[in-house]
């Protein structure tokens, strides 16, 4: 196990390289001038051209991006264009805000998700299971912005039950932890539905069963256990998959987390702010698909077997 987690954390340095890399690449064809954007709209071109100069932006991009790396590699992150502040720091200050509606979105998907899978598939095509089939593809269907504008508009604007915007005590976190916790709910609903309708015709279960186990009992005890592990992919994916849609939502919400820290950046050109968070979000997925794969060891005994 632990030269697998060792191997896994190697293979982090070419994702990174690869993805710092085809980032760089993309922002450097954008269009605008990131020494104007510095200096604002009053500069004279004299000091435009000067700051090109000294900021390195008239070396090939290959050069620019090796300097970086190398900045980057002794831990510097480089500075922020637009504010002039340490991109670390900026997104150590961030960070957490982020993680903590990611971590209270995935959690309300599980505990929404799990029981309405398992229930739709023990009441195979009754009405629970068509209408809990019906909501997870309309979830599913739904842009996350459309879907914060909505609550918007109908819990800030109509009702006034919620702030529309900003963090300012825990009602902050209402609306948009139910916006990203929408469309993964709708994900984990269907695949724990599956997972869960092809146990429970396993030859297993009919043994429990014909053992005189009650049916809530070989649900619970047998059945759940091996139907979660599908189940635990998605939801290791969609922690993921928050991180990085929690852009649009933290933009819709005026939420102070990376997500928006990266939208505006990009608009100013703020390239070393769109790395840093660009590498903040690729290292946390590839972290967060690492546990899951250690948490199988310790559901299913046959995958550790192949660990060890």
């Amino acid at each position: 196990m632990l030269k697998y987690i060792l191997r896994r954390l190697l293979m982090l340095i070419p994702v990174m390289m690869g993805v710092t890399f085809l980032v760089y690449f993309i922002i450097s064809l954008t269009p605008g001038d990131a020494a104007s954007i510095i200096l604002g709209d009053g500069a004279t071109e004299e000091a435009v051209i000067e700051l090109r100069e000294k900021m390195g932006f008239n070396d090939p991009i290959i050069l620019q991006y090796t300097n970086y790396i190398k900045g980057l590699l002794s831990g510097d992150m480089g500075i922020s264009y637009d504010t002039g502040k340490n991109v670390s720091t900026e997104i150590i200050a961030r960070f957490p805000n982020t993680f903590k509606l990611t971590v209270i979105a995935i959690f309300l998907s599980v505990v929404i998700s799990i029981p309405i899978g398992v229930i739709s598939a023990t009441r195979q095509y009754s009405i629970f299971d068509n209408i809990g089939m019906i909501l997870a593809l309309v979830g599913i269907s739904m842009p996350t912005f459309w879907i914060g504008l909505m609550l918007i508009i109908l819990f800030s604007l109509n009702f006034s039950f919620f702030p529309s915007g900003g963090m300012d005590g825990w009602k902050s976190l209402i609306l948009p932890a139910f916006t990203l916790a929408i469309a993964s709910t709708a994900g984990i609903t269907r695949t724990t539905r599956s997972s869960m309708l092809e146990v429970i015709r396993q030859d297993y279960i009919n043994t429990a069963k014909a053992k005189g186990v009650s049916r809530k009992v070989v649900i619970r005890k047998h059945a759940l256990k091996n139907a979660l592990i599908p189940a635990i992919t998605v939801i290791g994916l969609e922690f993921g998959v928050l991180l990085g849609g929690a852009v649009l939502t933290e933009t819709v919400f005026a939420w102070p987390g990376i997500g928006r820290l990266m939208v505006q950046s990009i608009q100013t050109k703020d390239t070393p702010m769109v790395l840093g968070c660009v590498i903040v979000f690729a290292l946390s997925f590839s972290i967060v698909n690492l546990i899951i794969d250690i948490l199988y060891a310790y559901i299913d005994p046959r995958i550790k077997a192949n660990y060890s």
